[in-house]
């Protein structure tokens, strides 16, 4: 039994490139940080960033949007 653990991304292109194939976005805010993670067929991949590059990064994603 292979189970798929939720991968770390610490690139903004890379984070782009697989936002193409995901199904989602789920947005996560704190007090400093966002956490962006992506929902993709098999793995769930996650991005942390500050607020003002998250709002960019969302504008730039095609797949639905939740915030959380």
């Amino acid at each position: 039994m292979d189970i798929d653990l939720p991968r770390e991304i610490f690139n903004t292109e890379e984070f782009l490139k697989l936002a193409e194939n995901a199904y989602h976005c789920r947005v996560k805010r704190t007090k400093d940080t966002v956490k962006l993670k992506l929902r993709t067929k098999k793995i769930l991949y996650t991005y942390k960033t500050d607020p003002s590059a998250a709002e960019q990064l969302i504008k730039q994603i095609n797949c639905d949007i939740i915030e959380l």
